[in-house]
């Protein structure tokens, strides 16, 4: 899993930390900062989780395709 976040719209929610702390953090003005693009598997789902509880839409995951050749 690949992760980005589009820092210049974060509205400082927060609620990407909660889901994810391993791969989230907050800068001094609540601007996400994230800490790891390529989290390990263990954390893919709380990122799956960011991703949907983030209410300005600037984080995205993206997945390989197990089906690629």
């Amino acid at each position: 899993m690949h992760v980005t976040v589009q820092r210049p719209k974060c509205i400082a929610s927060g609620a990407c930390v909660l889901a994810a702390p391993e791969v989230f953090d907050q800068d001094e003005d609540g601007i996400v900062v994230l800490l790891d693009d390529h989290p390990t598997e263990e954390h893919h789902d709380e990122v799956r989780e960011a991703v949907r509880a983030c209410p300005a839409a600037v984080i995205e995951a993206f997945e390989p395709d197990v089906h690629a050749t």
